[in-house]
């Protein structure tokens, strides 16, 4: 318990973050909570008219149920419904924590309003047949290339586009993740908010990997791909990070021609989005989707629904880009090179 109840907002702004620290959240998070927190204490401070106050003057007990209906007024006028939404969240986060804290009696949040944010839309790859067009153009070496390198290129859309992994969820593979006996071969996730599971590949990306693998081998060497070595690498064999997987990506849909068909500031998520699609379009549930995805419920019901393992592999089983990815790793087979 705060022994002065009437403390600055700015310094307990700051003991939330140092408290919010301690779950790891993305420096980009961490941004975004600050961000929201300043920038509505900053209305709070002007609801009079007058200079508004620094943060550390402005006394917590400021914060009523009026005085912050009226800020986030202010701040929803130039804002998108989503950029409110997530202020919303992380000012009642806030409030959790200082009544938490004893430093407040209650969170004044319940009476602010707050807008419905539209589910997302989807953002697939555009054209019945541009993920095999993709593929296709990405398996071919370029000679324009300086270092071609077919093999991972190939190997980063099929996880993408066969798996629905997330950049970060990519980069956080280890050469281990890809596990299973023949025929129940799996990729092991690391997901979004510590959520692990497991998503079912066929044998066509099983190739892909084991031919990347090789090749990467002959590049760096055997020692180069341990269980415990990151799955994915650049051109010198060090880590792929996330500017050089967005690069990669967008460099195989020039490569393709396909640039006009990638959704606006879809990048690499446009091909999970096309994974999801097409399991849709190719009978997939919306929980087997929900599942595979990583994805925490169902939006229409709130409803999270287990779904076994067995149901899973057939969705993906389903999927006919793994169709397009068996018929390159035959015809690699087939040429004998």
């Amino acid at each position: 318990m705060h022994d002065k109840p009437d403390e600055p907002v700015g310094r307990l702004i700051e003991e939330f973050l140092t408290a919010r620290a301690t779950r790891k959240p993305s420096p980009h998070t961490l941004a975004a909570y600050r961000r929201d927190l300043t920038t509505v204490a900053g209305l709070v401070t002007a609801q009079d008219g007058t200079t508004p106050l620094p943060l550390d003057r402005l006394p917590v007990t400021a914060l009523s149920p009026r005085v912050m209906r009226a800020a986030f007024a202010h701040f929803a006028a130039p804002r998108a419904a989503a950029s409110v939404h997530r202020a919303w969240s992380t000012w009642n986060s806030f409030f959790t924590f200082l009544v938490a804290e004893g430093v407040v009696p209650g969170n004044p949040m319940p009476a602010v309003g707050r807008p419905r944010t539209p589910l997302p839309q989807p953002k697939p790859l555009r054209g019945e047949d541009t993920p095999e067009e993709l593929l296709a153009a990405v398996a071919r070496e370029d000679g324009r290339q300086r270092d071609p390198w077919p093999e991972r290129d190939l190997a980063v859309l099929a996880l993408a586009l066969c798996a629905g992994l997330r950049l970060s969820e990519l980069l956080a593979l280890r050469v281990a993740s890809v596990a299973g006996r023949a025929g129940e071969r799996r990729v092991d996730v690391a997901g979004k908010g510590g959520r692990p599971r497991t998503v079912p590949i066929e044998a066509g990306v099983d190739g892909v990997l084991a031919d990347y693998l090789d090749s990467r081998r002959r590049r760096f060497g055997a020692r180069t791909v341990r269980p415990d070595s990151p799955l994915l690498v650049d051109r010198r064999g060090e880590p792929l990070r996330r500017g050089g997987l967005q690069y990669l990506v967008e460099s195989c849909y020039r490569r393709a021609g396909i640039g006009d068909r990638v959704p606006r500031g879809a990048r690499l998520h446009a091909l999970r989005h096309t994974f999801a699609t097409r399991l849709a379009e190719d009978g997939a549930s919306a929980a087997e989707i929900m599942r595979l995805l990583g994805h925490a419920s169902l939006a229409s019901s709130q409803t999270y629904i287990e779904v076994t393992a067995g149901q899973q592999r057939a969705a993906v089983h389903a999927n006919r880009t793994n169709r397009a990815v068996a018929a390159l790793v035959d015809r690699s087979v087939g040429g004998g090179g």
